[in-house]
């Protein structure tokens, strides 16, 4: 390994050590891969002794405990949910290290892509969606979970 080498990778390390320190959550996709195909983040990592925070899945019932027939509806009214759980812990969009996104039905991605620029704005966490028969009950169409930490 040349001094250079040596060099380089010490700078790389302080780097790493210095964020961590920090208490940052760094968000990344490496350079030897593909840029992700949608909104969201390759690796998120979380620094060390940081505390977790993991929600149950967040649905689309509104204020009224009812579920709207739309989908968009529900989405929008889940990111109002995804949100509450946020404020009751005193985190923001920037704790969330990653996102399951189950539905039930094809996601409008335009609306959807609305509703996650407006919580994430281009910070994005890891993100997994899945599409699925059905969920906890018949009438919900999506359902988020959310894993967040607090360095």
């Amino acid at each position: 390994m040349s001094k250079n080498d040596i060099e380089e990778t010490a700078v790389i390390f302080y780097d790493e050590v210095k964020y961590m320190r920090n208490g940052i959550i760094t968000r990344k996709n490496p350079t030897n891969m593909l840029e992700p195909v949608g909104n969201y983040t390759h690796i998120t990592k979380i620094p060390r002794n940081a505390e977790l925070f993991v929600s149950s899945g967040q649905i689309g019932m509104n204020q009224d405990g009812q579920f709207p027939e739309s989908m968009n509806e529900q989405i929008s009214n889940t990111f109002k949910n995804v949100s509450k759980v946020l404020d009751s812990e005193k985190l923001t969009a920037a704790n969330i290290i990653k996102v399951n996104i189950w539905a039930t039905e094809k996601i409008d991605w335009e609306h959807m892509d609305l509703e996650w620029e407006q919580l994430f704005n281009t910070e994005y966490p890891a993100m997994t969606i899945g599409y699925i028969s059905e969920l906890g009950l018949p009438e919900i169409k999506i359902e988020i979970e959310i894993w967040a930490a607090k360095p």
